[in-house]
């Protein structure tokens, strides 16, 4: 089964479209997790996966899939990365879809080794070995063309792995560069969704989605209703809902008919449910996993009144 069937069918399953994003850093773990680990790369490296792993705990029958900031792992170096794969592996055994959030970008054998890393093999003498097999997708930078994107997408055909690929971005400042007009009268981020389905037409499963997916912000509610029409092919993953201030209502503009076509991120919304107005006088702090459980039962419901 490709990618993007498998991750629908676990949003069929878990009848959420969510994606907990794992974006660690030190000021959001709680100090009941903090305090039990060295202040150094390994001691907060191990409270990371800690709270990662409690946090899946709580929530994997609930939620379809993860999406770890490689930004936020990588900082801690080594011990870092480590608990990236572990928090990964962990994830992929509760049968969650795993999203590495890398934004890679470069061409040739460059590009190559990034998608060995993350989708296909590394080829030691006569051994194929995978550094991170757990991922199912990846993000990519499409801004060098598609020298940028072709190593990902064979590897996605060989080892039914998915991208997503930066499009309409939800930073304020997207912009200066995705709605520059084009001779044709086209935007920047048009063009690069048409770019996408081209890209992903080899890719596509049973309910009409490709593995070659996009990122389409959802801070911008027109651009996204304008792809949803024109992208018919294109699965969004859909970053900016809760912290940034995309709304539910808006978010509902990147589905189809059929309820289907998007996975909306949160990150902050969730990992920090613990410290939110909404539930901060109803968890402790040691029930940081609880009050993220809560509050992505919240997001579930209003996300599916508002898609429904």
């Amino acid at each position: 089964m490709n990618a993007i069937d498998r991750l629908i069918e676990k949003i069929k399953e878990t009848n959420n479209p969510t994606v907990m994003g794992l974006d660690p850093r030190y000021d959001i773990i709680p100090e009941v997790v903090i305090n039990k680990y060295e202040n150094t790369l390994e001691g907060i490296s191990k409270a990371i996966l800690e709270y990662n792993k409690e946090l899946i705990d709580n929530v994997y029958n609930i939620i379809p899939a993860i999406k770890p900031q490689l930004a936020f792992y990588e900082m801690f170096g080594i011990e870092g990365m480590k608990a990236f794969k572990e928090t990964c592996k962990y994830a992929h055994e509760k049968r969650m879809i795993v999203i590495a959030d890398a934004k890679r970008g470069d061409i040739g054998s460059t590009a190559k080794g990034y998608s060995n890393a993350y989708l296909g093999h590394t080829i030691i003498g006569e051994e194929k070995i995978s550094a991170f097999n757990y991922v199912d997708f990846i993000t990519v930078n499409p801004y060098l063309g598609v020298d940028s994107i072709k190593p990902f997408v064979e590897d996605c055909i060989k080892y039914e792995k998915g991208i997503f690929v930066l499009v309409k971005t939800s930073n304020p400042s997207s912009g200066e560069l995705q709605d520059l007009k084009l001779e044709n009268g086209q935007t920047v981020y048009e063009h690069v969704a048409s770019l996408v389905e081209e890209w992903g037409k080899d890719l596509r499963g049973k309910y009409g989605y490709s593995s070659v997916s996009a990122v389409v912000g959802a801070t911008y509610p027109e651009q996204l209703k304008e792809l949803r029409n024109k992208a018919v092919h294109t699965f969004f993953l859909i970053p900016g809902y809760g912290a940034q201030g995309g709304k539910a209502k808006d978010i509902a503009l990147g589905f189809d008919e059929q309820g289907i076509g998007g996975i909306v991120n949160a990150s902050r919304s969730l990992m920090c449910a613990y410290k939110s107005e909404l539930w901060k006088d109803k968890f402790k702090e040691e029930e940081y996993a609880k009050a993220t459980r809560a509050e992505a039962i919240r997001m579930r419901d209003e996300l599916n009144n508002a898609i429904k």
